[in-house]
């Protein structure tokens, strides 16, 4: 029988949920992705258009909108007992709408150690508490097997065009060079700096990590800036691998070492 339960969230707010929350919307596509992980299958009743992975479950579950802009209407309809948000991710006035109405639990991750915080947290929130402490391990011991001795490359690490915008310090993408084995020349900027081609050749980086998301580098901009950068090497990456905090992270290890032996 469900019981009221008080958990705290990442941001140091209370949310009182009827434990076990069994109508779960989740407006942050990592997070979506490791309640499935979790065998949350059947209660999770609503998802953002973002929320790719996995594919079955895109496809089937009802779409509340995206991170930057959810349909309240439609999160109304589905009567969740349980919101999982994001500070970085949702827009700050549509999730205090929410919390006007339903218990929302926002997540908030600028390193690793606070993503293997939230998947803990997440996992007590919905029950599932041991299968999140076995995924905690099975990531840090993951990242620990693909670390390596040697010297780390330099490099920026590209998230929009025009303007160019760089990860810096900060950001869970800066904590994720480091584990991934990178030296990030952005580091000592906060969050999300503009960058000029001019500025990162003063940098010196040894190479430009072009990301697939959020904005969907190609083949045409990486062109772009090699021509303007002849002496640095320009890669296309996988977005996700970088900047997906929940159970994506087992995936990464492989990813890196794989990145590492094209550089």
């Amino acid at each position: 029988m469900p019981v009221n339960k008080t958990f705290t969230d990442q941001i140091g707010e209370q949310i009182t949920v009827s434990f076990p929350p069994c109508r779960i919307i989740s407006i942050v596509p990592s997070l979506t992705e490791l309640l499935f992980d979790l065998g949350l299958d059947e209660r999770v009743v609503g998802i953002t258009k973002f929320c790719v992975h996995p594919e079955d479950k895109f496809r089937t579950k009802p779409k509340v909108g995206g991170t930057k802009k959810i349909n309240l209407e439609k999160i109304r309809s589905l009567q969740p007992d349980l919101i999982i948000a994001n500070k970085e991710e949702n827009e700050e006035q549509q999730v205090k709408e929410l919390m006007n109405h339903f218990p929302v639990w926002i997540s908030d991750i600028k390193t690793l150690d606070d993503a293997y915080e939230m998947i803990e947290k997440v996992g007590a929130l919905v029950d599932k508490a041991e299968d999140a402490k076995h995924l905690v391990t099975s990531i840090k011991a993951m990242f620990h097997e693909s670390a390596t001795s040697a010297a780390l490359p330099s490099c920026a690490y590209l998230i929009w065009r025009n303007p160019y915008m760089a990860a810096g310090n900060d950001t869970f993408i800066n904590s994720i060079l480091e584990a991934a084995g990178f030296k990030n020349v952005i580091r000592d900027q906060p969050r999300y700096p503009e960058i000029t081609i001019e500025k990162l050749k003063s940098l010196n980086p040894e190479y430009v990590l072009l990301s697939s998301e959020p904005y969907p580098f190609s083949i045409k901009h990486k062109d772009e800036l090699q021509n303007g950068m002849p002496g640095v090497k320009i890669l296309l990456v996988d977005g996700e691998m970088f900047s997906w905090y929940g159970s994506r992270m087992l995936k990464a290890g492989a990813y890196f070492r794989q990145l590492r032996n094209r550089l």
